[in-house]
């Protein structure tokens, strides 16, 4: 562990570093009256809105959470099933892609509205929402994973008689694993995102139901809070994304140490 700490400190001393700056920009507008303090409260009135209301926001983030990981769930797998189809059968990938892409560019503010009319204020269209959007990233991160598969190593297997779902398993699977996460990581902070959009149009709670209360009342410390507090739920989601990922591939990650140790040792 300590002869890992210089190397942690070079890679998240930069963020941090800069996350600091920002902060203390904030805190020196706000001292020095730039800006009035109901359009930009203090940081330290923000931390006493995040703790004052704690309770209050986690019960809404519960809802916002369910939301997203329902939604995420759920879009994992219709990606999944897309990436799959559309590599398998050349005609699908040239039907379905850009119906794909074209969902990309509905708003969701347009389309949410319509998905309140059909089902409702509870989850049901919030949940929706979320898998429009995390689906995309799930799909395109496999499709590309799929086809950076090795051509030779695929004519090796054909030529032992595998079919595709063995070159599928043995081989294809494998190789799109790191294209995987990758989109996964985009999904997971798309999640939340859109559940707190899909909130604001509509809702009995959650973080975004939240958010639209408070700003009627020009609470925009607690606006600040919720804010923070998505970010943080954000983060920590991508953060076990990431421990996912080392889990299921713990050799990409010892050869990304071993290449720090060759730069460090030059």
């Amino acid at each position: 562990m300590i002869r890992k700490f210089p190397s942690i400190i070079k890679s998240k001393g930069p963020a941090v570093i800069a996350i600091l700056a920002i902060i203390g920009l904030w805190w020196t507008v706000c001292a020095a009256g730039w800006v009035p303090r109901y359009m930009l409260p203090s940081p330290p009135d923000v931390v006493q809105a995040l703790i004052s209301d704690w309770s209050l926001l986690w019960d809404n983030a519960k809802v916002t959470l369910q939301e997203a990981l329902y939604g995420l769930g759920i879009g994992i797998l219709i990606g999944f099933g897309f990436a799959v189809l559309m590599d398998m059968f050349d005609a699908l990938y040239r039907a379905l892609y850009p119906v794909m892409v074209i969902s990309q560019t509905i708003p969701t503010v347009a389309i949410a509205p319509l998905l309140v009319l059909w089902f409702g204020y509870e989850m049901k269209p919030k949940i929706i929402l979320v898998v429009i959007a995390s689906f995309f990233p799930i799909a395109v991160g496999l499709l590309d994973g799929f086809k950076s598969a090795d051509p030779d190593s695929i004519n090796l297997l054909r030529s032992m008689g595998a079919g595709k779902w063995k070159i599928f398993r043995y081989l294809k699977a494998p190789t799109a694993l790191p294209s995987f996460f990758s989109g996964l990581r985009i999904a997971t902070a798309y999640s939340v995102v859109t559940a707190v959009i899909s909130e604001w149009l509509g809702g009995f709670s959650g973080l975004g139901v939240y958010m639209t209360r408070v700003k009627k009342a020009y609470a925009f410390d607690k606006m600040f809070a919720v804010i923070i507090l998505i970010s943080i739920v954000s983060l920590l989601l991508m953060a076990l994304v990431s421990i996912l990922e080392r889990v299921c591939l713990p050799y990409r990650h010892l050869d990304e140490s071993k290449d720090e140790q060759t730069q460090a040792a030059k």
